[in-house]
């Protein structure tokens, strides 16, 4: 399946994305008015609840008929319309174009339907690559209109933005300091490790979603004989013999670095969720997603 195809969404799976809405764990102040309610109290025009008067409370907003009936200041709180920055970062190198589908294809898939969440809901909406240059940032987008300069950036990017993991995730939060939910697509396959990475995004204040992205061939892996690995990224080359005591060693050391970056993720505040190439595109967002608290 190509990683260019221009239907990474179906029609039906799009009638079923305009029902939900993304929801952060968080409460951050936006920059402009959206279509979600708030956590906060603001001044909209739907009464929410009173406190007590304070002085330097905007007088315009006292209850004076509650004044009259208990000769004590209270002020009336609304519920606020509020804005939500919503990034996507997914990961471009050379090792997200393996699988059938590719990994960068559900990649893509995921940015995708979260962003035209997003956008039906009027949120700011910023996608980007990996190892985009600070000239090539993904576009910001709002509204529905949007949609389609979103699938054109999706469809552009292919699997060679060969950057460190943490030089991509450095790159974006110089770019991209606004607040709230950032959901971040990768493999996690960099030899300098993806530790350093995700404290990066820890230090960013957002309510950050890790995605890890596997393939089915890498999950349950058909090999056999002797065989030369190359590395696609750096050409690093190994020779081995496929027994089935390596398959076994292979999976267990599979399922450790799965916990592993799991519980890194996790201790540090992240919402940590595997997604394999073989899961439909629906399942990981209707339920997996679901289930985690990143749509509703």
């Amino acid at each position: 399946m190509s990683t260019a195809s221009p239907t990474l969404l179906s029609p039906e799976l799009l009638a079923q994305l305009e029902r939900m809405e993304l929801v952060s764990r968080k409460v951050f102040r936006g920059r402009m008015k959206g279509e979600r309610r708030s956590r906060r109290k603001g001044q909209s025009v739907e009464f929410a609840d009173f406190r007590n008067y304070v002085p330097g409370d905007d007088l315009r907003f006292i209850d004076w008929n509650l004044y009259a009936r208990m000769d004590r200041l209270f002020l009336k709180l609304f519920l606020e319309e509020e804005d939500l920055h919503f990034y996507t970062l997914f990961d471009a190198s050379a090792s997200m174009g393996f699988g059938d589908p590719s990994k960068l294809y559900v990649a893509k898939q995921l940015a995708a339907a979260l962003g035209f969440i997003g956008l039906c809901r009027a949120d700011r909406v910023k996608l980007e690559a990996l190892g985009a240059s600070r000239r090539e940032g993904g576009p910001v987008l709002r509204g529905r209109s949007s949609m389609w300069r979103m699938m054109d950036y999706l469809n552009s990017i292919q699997p060679n933005m060969n950057v460190s993991l943490q030089q991509g995730v450095k790159e974006f939060c110089i770019r991209n300091s606004g607040k709230g939910i950032l959901v971040l697509i990768t493999d996690l396959m960099d030899k300098a490790g993806y530790e350093s990475a995700l404290r990066l995004l820890v230090a960013q204040q957002m309510d950050v979603y890790l995605i890890h992205v596997l393939a089915k061939e890498e999950m349950q892996p058909e090999l056999a004989g002797d065989l030369k690995l190359i590395d696609c990224e750096d050409g690093d080359e190994a020779e081995i013999t496929v027994s089935r005591p390596l398959l076994q060693k292979y999976q267990q050391t599979l399922a450790a670095f799965i916990n592993g970056a799991r519980e890194f993720a996790t201790k540090r505040g992240m919402t940590y969720m595997t997604a394999t190439t073989n899961t439909p595109i629906e399942q990981l967002i209707g339920n997996y997603l679901r289930q985690r608290g990143l749509v509703r």
